[in-house]
């Protein structure tokens, strides 16, 4: 019972993901041929909605829902990995048409197609899982 409003927020999430038109595979295509700010908009407004929560929960020294301190780790300064880890992720998004984050809701919509899109990605983070280590740093 304590769990629905996770299901709650990731339907509320997908509703917004859907009449925002970020599953929109023309809306996504648009992005990558440098034909509308639409998508840029809300990539834009997602990372100042970030930084502004992330500054909030550090001057408010805000707890998680158990009670621990929130903290935020350095990452590390390996910028090899980040633009690897970066080609992936987008040779993946415009392929697909779709970013990890909607693909629930595309699903949801009823585009059955992202089932695999959905299960790749699974069994990518996992594959990442078993060789993380042995990646370059």
């Amino acid at each position: 019972m304590k769990y629905w409003k996770y299901l709650l927020i990731g339907i509320s999430f997908g509703i917004v993901f859907t009449k925002g038109q970020v599953i929109s595979w023309y809306r996504i295509n648009e992005m990558f041929h440098f034909m509308s700010f639409h998508m840029y908009g809300i990539i834009s407004s997602a990372i100042l909605i970030g930084v502004i929560g992330n500054q909030f929960i550090k001057r408010k020294k805000l707890k998680d829902f158990s009670g621990k301190d929130i903290t935020f780790e350095p990452k590390e300064r390996t910028y090899v990995r980040y633009a690897v880890g970066g080609v992936f992720f987008g040779m993946g998004w415009a392929l697909t048409g779709a970013c990890p984050g909607p693909q629930a809701a595309l699903l949801g919509a009823g585009y059955l197609v992202y089932a695999v899109v959905m299960v790749s990605s699974i069994l990518g983070t996992l594959v990442y899982g078993i060789l993380r280590d042995k990646l370059p740093h």
